[in-house]
């Protein structure tokens, strides 16, 4: 091989090398304040903070790319990306599917609806509510209370669900604790029906970064990462920042 030959060689070698040094996130940012695209379309958000700070923590070059919830583990299983980080609930189910990061927030769901309309979630049963496609609560409904009367409608994002339910297409919406949280705060005359559910093959678990079955590398950085950034305080700052209360 002459020397031209051997140049373009090693520059082909380089060039693969950087890019498999890319770890592509794949998330659906439609889900404040965990993800979302803000004024400037950029995606922003609790997860995206947390896994920026992870890879400068572990010297990983990352992007950040958006799409439906309900293709995230598809995607990964057909290695399109490497992980995704989208407030996902570790489940049984889906760890048969990916591998899953230590957990990074601890998690609930409930049921909220218009104020004084319903005093109790079994006032809500017969009735018909908006749940994110192809999610933990979609499933939960799906399990627990179709057989009790309770419908489930789904959409692409909670927020459509949301919308759904202010102009009257909806009873309530099921969703996470703190997603509904910030949407209250914003909306007078809704409130939470019921308790918080923390059903562990649901919700209680927690949420926890998918990556590609069989990545042990790169699950490895990533723990070992979120663990420096609990023990400096980098983490509670974050979290802080998102949820104040």
């Amino acid at each position: 091989m002459n020397k031209t030959l051997l140049s373009l060689a090693l520059l082909a070698a380089s060039v693969t090398a950087a890019q498999a040094e890319e770890v592509k996130f794949v998330t659906n940012a439609a889900y404040p304040p965990f993800e979302y695209v803000d004024d400037n379309n950029e995606m922003q958000g609790f997860d995206i903070d947390l896994a920026k700070a992870l890879c400068a923590q572990a010297e990983l070059e990352c992007s950040f790319h958006n799409q439906a919830f309900d293709s995230l583990i598809p995607s990964l299983k057909f290695r399109r990306y490497h992980a995704a980080i989208a407030a996902m609930d570790v489940t049984p189910e889906r760890a048969e599917q990916v591998d899953f990061s230590d957990i990074y927030y601890e998690n609930s769901a409930v049921f909220v609806a218009p104020a004084g309309k319903y005093d109790s979630l079994d006032a809500l049963l017969k009735q018909t509510v908006g749940v994110q496609n192809g999610t933990s609560h979609q499933k939960y409904i799906q399990d627990k209370l179709e057989a009790k009367g309770l419908q489930s409608r789904p959409y692409q994002s909670v927020q459509d669900a949301l919308l759904d339910m202010t102009n009257g297409r909806l009873d309530g919406v099921f969703a996470d604790t703190a997603v509904v949280g910030e949407w209250l705060a914003k909306q007078p005359g809704y409130t939470v029906v019921g308790e918080a559910i923390t059903d562990e093959g649901y919700f209680g678990t927690g949420f926890g970064i998918a990556v590609t079955k069989g990545n042990q590398a790169l699950l490895d950085q990533l723990n070992e990462a979120l663990a420096e950034l609990k023990a400096d305080g980098r983490y509670d700052s974050l979290y802080q920042k998102y949820f104040p209360h």
